[in-house]
This record gives C-alpha cells, sequence and structure tokens, in this order.
C-alpha cells in the first residue's frame, strides 16, 4: 500500500477548505498525509483549520504564491506518492484507493492522471463538455499533444516520489500555469498514466483565479511552452489552440 502526501496550498479559502479537507478525510484511506500551507488567511480559515486537531498538519505563514506553498508541504512530504489539491477543489469517494490500486498494477509508471467534474460554488456540476472535450486529447497523451493542449487535471493527477526526485520542485516564478509547466517536465521523462475514473471535481467561482485571470492564464501558458520547446509548429497550434478557447469563453460570457 502506497503512502500518499496531499498537500493543500490556500489563501482565504474559508468558505471551501473544509469540504477540501473533509473530501481526504472521506477517502477511508489509512495511509495518507494531509499538508496544509497557508498563506497567512484572515478570513476565518485558520478557526477551521484548528478544528481538525492533528489529522491534519498545517502552517500559515506568509509565502510568494501557490508554487512557494506546494514546494514547501512537499518538503516536509513523507509520502510515496505525491499530489496537490486546490483548497477549493474536493476529491470524489475512493479516489485515493483508485489511484493506489494504478500505481500497484503499473510499477514502471512514475505518474498518472484522471477524469474529473467541474463543479460552482454550490457544488452544483457545470461545464461538462470541457472534461469531455479533454479526453480527446488524452488518446494521445505524449509530449507534443501536451504542448498543443493542457489535457491535464491538475486535481486528479499523482507523481511518484522518484519522479519528483528527478523533475524536482515547482516553478515559483509561474503564478497560473506552474502546473502545466510541471506536466512538461514529466511527461519529457516518464509515459504518462491515464486513469480512466473521475477522481476529483475542480471548482469554478467568481474568485477563482482561472475566472478573475483568464487571459493572463493562456498568456503564460504560451510563454511555458515556448520554454519547452523551439518547435515553430507546436507554439503556432498552441497559440491557435488558445484563441479558440478564449474566443468560445468571451462568447459564453456575452
Amino acid at each position: 500500500m502506497n503512502r500518499f502526501s496531499i498537500i493543500i496550498p490556500s489563501l482565504n479559502q474559508a468558505p471551501f477548505i473544509e469540504q477540501t479537507i473533509q473530501s481526504i478525510l472521506d477517502q477511508a484511506y489509512p495511509a495518507v498525509e494531509i499538508i496544509v500551507m497557508d498563506g497567512g488567511s484572515t478570513d476565518g480559515t485558520i478557526e477551521i483549520l484548528k478544528r481538525f486537531g492533528d489529522k491534519i498538519q498545517w502552517i500559515s505563514e506568509k509565502d510568494n504564491g501557490q508554487a512557494s506553498a506546494i514546494n514547501k508541504g512537499i518538503k516536509i512530504a513523507t509520502g510515496d506518492i505525491l499530489a496537490y489539491l486546490n483548497s477549493d477543489d474536493q476529491y470524489l469517494p475512493y479516489t485515493l484507493e483508485v489511484v493506489n490500486h494504478f500505481f500497484q498494477k503499473h510499477p514502471t509508471l512514475h505518474w498518472a492522471t484522471g477524469d474529473y467534474h467541474i463543479i460552482d460554488s454550490k457544488n452544483e456540476k457545470i461545464q461538462s463538455g470541457i472534461p469531455k472535450y479533454k479526453n480527446i486529447f488524452k488518446k494521445w497523451p505524449y509530449f507534443s499533444t501536451l504542448c498543443l493542449a493542457n489535457f491535464i487535471a491538475q486535481p486528479s493527477t499523482f507523481w511518484r516520489r522518484e519522479a519528483f526526485e528527478e523533475i524536482g520542485f515547482f516553478n515559483e516564478n509561474l503564478h497560473y500555469t506552474m502546473d502545466y509547466d510541471y506536466w512538461l517536465r514529466l511527461i519529457s521523462q516518464f509515459p504518462l498514466g491515464i486513469i480512466p475514473q473521475k477522481l476529483s471535481c475542480f471548482r469554478i467561482h467568481d474568485s477563482a483565479k482561472g475566472s478573475t485571470s483568464f487571459k493572463a492564464q493562456f498568456d503564460e501558458e504560451l510563454s511555458v511552452v515556448k520554454q519547452h520547446t523551439p518547435n515553430s509548429i507546436l507554439i503556432g497550434l498552441h497559440r491557435l489552440h488558445s484563441w479558440g478557447i478564449v474566443t468560445c469563453y468571451n462568447r459564453l460570457k456575452k
């Protein structure tokens, strides 16, 4: 049985963080540590964390952003399998059991990703077409495909400690796409395992970074791709794909 370390980077997510933590505790998986790295919340988050007692580890202090918080959590993590779950997202029941079974069945794979739901602030499922669209790309889980589009669901992604020891920490200079950069680094070294089950719920709400800084996120994505490949065709296809996504998003808002 693998031991999981789940890192929760957080800043002022009192409306959601209790659900996030509880979704891990409800796994009924015995070998898991929950590490909350809080950036100094002032909205009642600390009181919520205290209620969990010794079921979680947590530190609340100013950090240098999300990637910094994740890295701080990794430094104290002891698990065989690492992951991070944002403080407004959730795991689905039996996720850790499913992931553990997958890694036991595929001992040579160093990382894996699964499917997901998108939910709103009231836990209602929304935008079901987006996961279905990303699943098309998962049929070709290669570096070139990932350069074209980020088809990986961050909260449904897990990697072995051995992969971390090879790849290292998250890039703290990135504000939106530290996960995308990490996936590109991983896939350049290790094949990606695909878990067909839905493992998590990714939340979209008014204060989420993906909602408030949509274009900035895609601009940073493009810069990350340019750092990972000199291939002008892949860069051009990524740019075209991002333009299409932004255009569709803007039309949906009207």
